[in-house]
């Protein structure tokens, strides 16, 4: 490292030490003679590449590694581990039989009473596969790549290269980019109940009915975007809610956030939010007590479309204190579930191609827009979704 300051001196001859606690912990094949102190110059950040028995590294070692470990420590940046995948599958069993595995990412983070001290960034999957291959007698060496003294910036760009180098979900990398911004959006979440208290957002939708910051974020953005239009004007208006985008930066998510510095104080949002999860709740709860009944009709309310309709229809609302009431009082419908999903499930209109499969199930701009049609006119009467409210909603989109 070059010596361009008594302050990058003092940070070196600092990574220098640690690195040498490092190397008495972990007893690296490298030892100080041959271990080299190596700069990312994209951030600055400071790491060498060793090799660890497995032994050593387990011992030490742990996958439960926050992004944020000083304001957010209880929540994690790494995925959940995949059980049943094929490909990990045959990782324990080569791991089992002397694998050598190699592109293993940590920050070593030592206070000299952590008794783990290797933060697994990346490698989470071969970190089990060892522990495994060790647990049946098998103690081989593994390439790790180990930071120190990593910023919160430096340690979200690890985290993002590390995951991007696997096949990582869009959500995941949604969940870390929020993570790293702060907190808010998941309190905010936990205290609507969208989310229940101390959980996470969803790292893979696919695998779980957990709300992901994708979805989360569209809420907010069409609550706004439904704000603006003026009642008397539905009619005139091109009512089409937005998805925000997975796995990359929305700018209509920076905007809402950039033009409400209050956003999280507002209580006609918060409302609408815990409306919507007892409408979530609902609608799953419709389906608890029956043998049969498809996951996608549980989960109806959910469903992007469906999700940005709502609050599309909730913010435009809020002009209208009587219609408002009979939107949210949907979740009290009986007999069937509030949403109607066996109804939305045989909806078509005449121009709708072979294939499609009813109203709901895709996410389209034609499917957000008659969504919006379909809760603006049950807040009319407040009688449900029934099907003839889907064939005008429809016809009238």
């Amino acid at each position: 490292m070059p010596k361009t300051s008594s302050k990058a001196q003092t940070a070196q001859e600092k990574a220098l030490a640690m690195y040498q606690e490092f190397i008495a912990l972990a007893k690296p094949l490298e030892q100080t003679a041959s271990m080299f102190l190596l700069t990312d110059r994209r951030t600055d950040a400071r790491y060498c590449e060793c090799h660890i028995r497995g032994s050593s590294l387990l011992a030490i070692g742990t996958v439960d590694v926050p992004l944020d470990p000083e304001e957010q420590g209880e929540y994690r940046a790494n995925r959940e581990i995949v059980e049943n995948h094929d490909a990990f599958v045959v990782m324990k069993e080569d791991a089992k039989q002397g694998r050598c595995f190699s592109n293993i990412v940590a920050e070593f983070s030592s206070d000299g009473s952590d008794p783990r001290p290797i933060k697994i960034i990346g490698g989470q999957h071969r970190f089990e596969a060892i522990r495994e291959a060790l647990e049946a007698g098998v103690d081989e060496y593994h390439g790790v790549k180990v930071y120190v003294m990593l910023t919160m910036e430096q340690r979200l760009d690890v985290q993002l290269i590390s995951n991007t180098n696997i096949a990582v979900s869009a959500d995941l990398l949604d969940r870390m980019r929020e993570t790293f911004r702060g907190p808010e959006l998941r309190n905010w979440c936990q205290a609507a109940g969208l989310l229940d208290d101390g959980q996470d957002f969803a790292d893979n939708r696919t695998r779980s009915n957990v709300l992901s910051v994708h979805l989360a974020t569209s809420f907010i953005v069409n609550y706004h975007l439904g704000k603006v239009v003026m009642e008397k004007d539905f009619e005139t208006t091109s009512t089409i809610p937005e998805l925000c985008k997975r796995g990359k930066r929305d700018e209509s998510w920076e905007a809402v956030l950039s033009k409400h510095k209050t956003l999280w104080k507002d209580a006609n949002l918060k409302l609408a939010a815990t409306e919507f999860a007892a409408l979530i709740r609902a609608q799953r709860a419709a389906f608890e007590a029956r043998i049969t009944g498809r996951n996608d009709m549980a989960e109806k309310a959910t469903s992007p479309a469906v999700l940005a309709a709502w609050a599309y229809v909730a913010g435009l609302l809020q002009q209208n204190d009587v219609r408002l009431k009979r939107h949210y009082a949907l979740r009290e419908r009986t007999g069937v579930d509030p949403l109607n999903a066996k109804a939305l499930a045989k909806a078509r209109h005449r121009t709708d191609p072979e294939n499609y499969r009813g109203l709901g199930l895709r996410s389209d701009p034609k499917e957000r827009g008659r969504l919006v049609e379909l809760f603006y006119l049950q807040a009319e009467k407040g009688e449900g979704i029934t099907p003839k409210a889907i064939e005008v909603a429809m016809a009238k989109y």
